[in-house]
């Protein structure tokens, strides 16, 4: 019965239907694109410069220095690389960069092309050229910030220069061999990534590393990564141990922050919907009061008069959220596949982090769920006050009705 009356006025109905069909797929793309730029922006910092979990020496993260360093972490890091884990040492160096007329300062990085592509993703994060390679000790990649600040490009020779760890003038002659697309912020301003051999070579740096970055197998979680790596470090004073969070708690506020938009979206969408359901379940309430009396008269309880028109507003609800998926499912497969070109802003720099070039959706079962569920609970809500109208409707005075 439920279901038929809802199409005894099919206009109204289909306007309640297409209504919270248009809301539903406005949030679940919506829900996905903010869920992307959160991955988006946390691989940004974890696959490109944090890693989940780093260990360096104690102080370093205060006032990095070249001296401070982390010693003998090979015998943990092969524990941990056991156990799934990935791990990748950097070195760190700061200098000068000069090519031409143009000269900005600059972070060297030092690392293993091979583990560091293993364990990070930056090899991947190439707007042009090729990654570093063993073989061509004075190739370099730079980031595109800094490239365009020098005005160079793939084959052009960059002159470095900084202090060594003998406080002689470490200076070399690189070339251009790879440009890092616009990835974690302070790599894309000053970042010049070379070889691990290069970098000892070039700063007379013979051991050790300055940050140890691990990367966590996926079924475990960030806390459960450091205390894995804070036992297969043991107990010592001479390191630091923390996870990506620690390191930039303001990043990870940020986007728990951003996160919780879309609840506030949800709601304020979402009333719009319910003001509309409530209004046409009202309407629909006065239409049949003469219906209910008699219902009523031939032993409908206020249970059974309850229950009816909340079907027929969760009836509703359903068609919507079949039509809503069906129309939805193709823009989802489209902005998770091919995303939307920023344009302009790809590389645009905020609260630390920067925008990719292309902003693709996350769609899951769990994401998509939500608004889902969401879109129900308004519903019920909405057609509540309806429904009890129509259930404590007096027989007698409902078939006086005119």
């Amino acid at each position: 019965m439920a279901w038929r009356n809802v199409w005894r006025n099919s206009r109204r109905s289909a306007v309640t239907i297409a209504a919270m069909t248009l809301a539903l797929v406005v949030e679940v793309l919506y829900a996905g694109l903010v869920a992307g730029m959160i991955h988006g922006m946390e691989d940004d910092v974890t696959e490109y410069d944090l890693g989940d979990v780093q260990v360096f020496a104690e102080g370093y993260l205060v006032r990095p220095s070249l001296y401070n360093a982390v010693e003998d972490h090979d015998g943990w890091t092969r524990a941990l690389t056991d156990e799934g884990y990935q791990i990748t040492a950097r070195l760190f160096g700061g200098g000068l960069a000069a090519s031409g007329e143009s000269s900005a300062g600059a972070q060297f990085v030092g690392v293993d092309p091979v583990r560091d592509a293993e364990a990070m993703a930056l090899d991947d994060a190439l707007a042009e050229g090729e990654w570093l390679d063993a073989s061509d000790p004075t190739g370099i990649v730079v980031g595109r910030g800094l490239s365009r600040t020098l005005g160079i490009e793939l084959g052009s020779e960059v002159v470095v220069l900084g202090q060594a760890s003998d406080g002689s003038i470490a200076n070399e002659l690189f070339t251009v061999r790879g440009v890092l697309l616009s990835v974690a912020a302070g790599m894309d301003r000053s970042a010049i990534l070379m070889t691990e051999g290069a970098f000892r070579e070039l700063m007379l740096f013979p051991e050790g590393a300055h940050k140890v970055v691990v990367r966590r197998p996926k079924d475990v979680s960030l806390d459960e990564a450091k205390a894995a790596v804070l036992a297969a470090v043991g107990p010592t004073d001479a390191t630091d141990v923390m996870t990506w969070k620690e390191i930039s708690p303001f990043l990870a506020q940020w986007m728990e922050s951003v996160s919780g938009l879309i609840v506030i979206v949800y709601l304020i969408v979402y009333v719009a919907v319910a003001i509309l359901i409530l209004n046409a379940m009202l309407m629909a309430v006065f239409e049949r009061i003469r219906e209910f009396g008699v219902l009523k008269a031939i032993g409908f309880g206020p249970g059974h008069v309850l229950s009816m028109m909340v079907l027929e507003g969760l009836f509703q609800a359903c068609v919507a959220v079949v039509a809503g998926l069906a129309l939805a499912a193709p823009a989802m497969w489209y902005l998770s596949t091919y995303g939307i070109d920023v344009g302009v802003l790809g590389g645009l720099q905020m609260a630390g982090m920067t925008m990719p070039a292309v902003w693709h959706g996350h769609y899951t079962v769990e994401g998509s769920s939500v608004p889902v569920i969401m879109l129900f609970v308004i519903v019920l809500g909405a057609v509540i006050y309806p429904a009890l109208k129509a259930a404590w409707i007096r027989p007698v005075e409902a078939m006086q009705h005119q």
